[in-house]
Parts: C-alpha cells; structure tokens; sequence
C-alpha cells in the first residue's frame, strides 16, 4: 500500500496499462480480463486485477495530465514491482492523414515541460517507447486490421490550449497528435529500466475540429486496449 495505491503486497501485475479515466479502466478490465477484482479505490482512483490469456495484468487509472501520471507511475515502478507500463488513451489527431478512431503507436514524446524536467538541467531529453512493445504493437494492429501511425506524438501540460504557434511547429514537423500523459511515463521507465509504451485512439482533430461523440468513444477504445494487452504478451494465444 502507498499513498495514492491502496493495493496489497501481490495485487498488482508486472504489467499494467494505464488509462488516465479510473471508469475507462473499470470498462477495460471488466471487457478485456477475466477474474477481475478491483484493487485499489484510494481518491477514487480506481485499478483492477484479473488475467488476459492466462497472464496477470493490472489496469489502473492514472488521471489527467504529467504530474498525476508520475505519481502513480512511481508508485507502480517502486513500491509494487511494475516492469511493462503501456499507456490506453486518447489523443487529439494533428495530421491531415491521421482520422477519428485510427490508434497512434507513440515512438517519442515531445514536451516543453514534465515533472522530470529539472533532473536535465540544460539537456533536452528524448523520451521513447521500448522498441519490443512497439514492434509488437505494430504487429497486432496489422494483424487485427487497425488503421495506425507510428511515429512522434506532443505530451502537453495544457488542455486548454492558446498558443496556436506552437500548434503549428508540432504539424510543421511531423507530430501525429497530442496527448498529456506518455513523455513522463517513457522518462521514467527510462530512469527505471522498464517497459514503457504509449497506445493512442484518435478521439478529436486539432486541424478539422471533429470529435468523436462521448458515446461512440468506449466502442472505438476497444482496437487500442486489444492492441496494449497483444503487445505485452505477444505469445498469448
């Protein structure tokens, strides 16, 4: 048990996937897993056990945003043993060829700022996914018929947004969508010799201003939560 982690000594798996939404993790663990239990409430933050295929796995959600993501990425890492970390969320489209519903496998994570920043001073950071579960991932998405891109994502610390230039330098060089969570889980599983991936849905666009209607959002989830779970266990059949 930690502060923000309710679990006991053996409730949490190896491999977690990290919602940021506590109900999308309620909504992922009761579809995906199988003798599901749910570990930890503390803040409302919830996270479930069970087994996917036969292999433990634990879904927790992670909140909104760097800073409440470190906190329990630290806490998964350090105090219950967590080694493959793989982000479940959603993203905002950045790209005139990236669509609603397509899953962006993030291989860097560009940000102006995390709650890591200030351990490298003057050094510019370039936080990455772990290749094996991106190869992996890639892999499953082929497989199962997913329409996806690979390539650099934009982790912002402001969800609402007024700086349009920096906007436009992020389509200028390529970045696919912007989410809030993935540069400080990859620097930390940097830091710790782990896993670390992030999983993306596109659920609105920056440049066309659609947006998947909140309904809609949970059926369209489901290709990147089977994706995470084929990553980690590539084998599993």
């Amino acid at each position: 048990m930690t502060i923000h982690i309710g679990a006991a000594p053996g409730d949490i798996a190896e491999t977690v996937l990290l919602p940021g939404d506590p109900f999308r993790a309620k909504w992922a663990a009761e579809t995906f897993l199988s003798d599901v239990r749910n570990v930890n409430s503390t803040r409302g933050m919830l996270g479930f056990t069970g087994t996917w295929n036969g292999n433990l796995v634990t879904i927790q959600g992670s909140g909104m945003g760097m800073p409440s993501l470190s906190i329990y990425a630290n806490e998964l890492i350090r105090d219950f043993g967590a080694q493959t970390l793989i982000r479940i969320g959603s993203c905002g489209g950045m790209q005139d060829h990236v669509g609603l519903r397509d899953v962006i496998l993030a291989m860097t994570a560009t940000t102006i700022t995390s709650p890591s920043s200030t351990i490298f001073r003057e050094v510019n950071f370039a936080p990455c996914a772990d290749w094996t579960l991106l190869r992996a991932a890639a892999a499953a998405a082929e497989a199962q018929g997913t329409r996806t891109h690979i390539g650099g994502i934009y982790s912002s610390d402001t969800f609402y947004d007024e700086r349009p230039d920096l906007n436009e330098q992020m389509v200028r060089h390529g970045i696919l969508g912007v989410e809030m969570e993935a540069a400080e889980l990859y620097t930390l599983a940097a830091r710790h010799n782990r896993r670390a991936l992030a999983v993306l849905t596109v659920s609105d666009h920056l440049l066309t201003g659609e947006a998947l209607p909140s309904e809609d959002r949970e059926r369209s989830f489901g290709a990147m939560v089977e994706i995470a779970l084929n990553a980690a266990f590539p084998d599993a059949q």
